[in-house]
């Protein structure tokens, strides 16, 4: 598999704490890199390295097959473009003038391509509105076209729908969408808002105390979270020895409530148990979360 990023036992101490702790990382090119974890858990520290606002106190990272040692490192990293906690933007400026900063920091002679980008986050029309008058979702736009001005193929965003109301995030997701799916740029995303991390990552990166606990793909997450049904009745006796002879799997939630793994055939169970006169009060499905799956590798209460 290709990888835009890869990282071999990263750490970053912090006199005796440790803020990322042999952190082993595999982010493919194309994809949607969701990296989850608790609050503190090193997922900003990681970002801050890779762009290289700090150093790592051992261990190193590849950036499009580079060595984070090797003096290209500069050269690859031009490849691309990050919003490390909050967009840097200068809210004096209109959305148009941020941009033509960003040029000419980059060094770009002219401003081809700005109106182009301006259009691309939904933020052609603001004119001589300054970037102090947007709501937190166009600021959150600004800092993502910030991040393009010098078109990356690789993107880094470190809690980008943090704080946004409703239509926000969906503006946000909406264009994140659209520059992997059609411009085939990867992306980087840490957040602690799993939902909506769960509608967009193709790759998932579960991080704990500086630790990569597990990578795994959308697919796979999808296929690894359990499905179940959940039953209640005043009675559960007649269920239980009905689905042990069907063998099939299940826990006992309360003397009410028992969770069916497995595949149930409910009108088999219902017309099999209305002859022995037991009485459902509730049949519904579920599906494990992407939070209900992370409490479950690295235990505790997840910290939003």
């Amino acid at each position: 598999m290709d990888y835009v990023l890869t990282s071999d036992r990263l750490c970053k101490n912090y006199r005796s704490f440790k803020a990322l702790d042999n952190f082993s990382v595999h982010i493919p090119k194309g994809s949607i890199y969701g990296l989850v974890g608790r609050n503190g858990a090193g997922k900003t520290t990681f970002i801050r390295l890779i762009c290289g606002l700090q150093r790592p106190s051992s261990g190193n990272y590849s950036l499009y097959g580079v060595n984070s040692n090797s003096s290209k490192i500069e050269k690859q990293r031009s490849r691309m473009g990050a919003v490390v906690e909050t967009p840097s933007l200068f809210l004096d400026m209109t959305a148009k003038d941020n941009l033509i900063h960003q040029y000419k920091l980059l060094g770009k002679p002219d401003n081809d391509g700005i109106d182009e980008l301006l259009k691309l986050v939904g933020l052609e029309n603001t004119g001589k509105k300054k970037a102090k008058n947007f709501s937190l979702g166009m600021k959150q736009r600004l800092g993502i076209a910030v991040a393009l001005a010098g078109n990356p193929d690789f993107i880094v965003l470190d809690e980008p729908i943090n704080g946004l109301d409703p239509q926000g995030i969906v503006e946000v997701r909406e264009l994140l969408l659209k520059l992997n799916q059609e411009m085939g740029i990867t992306i980087l995303i840490s957040s602690h808002i799993l939902d909506e991390l769960s509608r967009l990552a193709t790759n998932y990166g579960f991080v704990d105390r500086g630790h990569i606990v597990k990578e795994i793909s959308a697919e796979e997450l999808e296929n690894a979270c359990k499905k179940y049904i959940s039953v209640k009745a005043e009675n559960l006796n007649a269920l239980l020895r009905y689905l042990d002879n069907n063998n099939l799997p299940y826990t006992v939630i309360s003397d009410e409530e028992a969770q069916i793994y497995g595949k149930l055939d409910i009108n088999d169970c219902v017309i099999s148990l209305h002859n022995q006169g037991f009485k459902f009060l509730s049949i519904s499905e579920h599906e494990e979360s992407l939070e209900s799956y992370f409490i479950n590798l690295v235990g505790g209460k997840y910290d939003d």
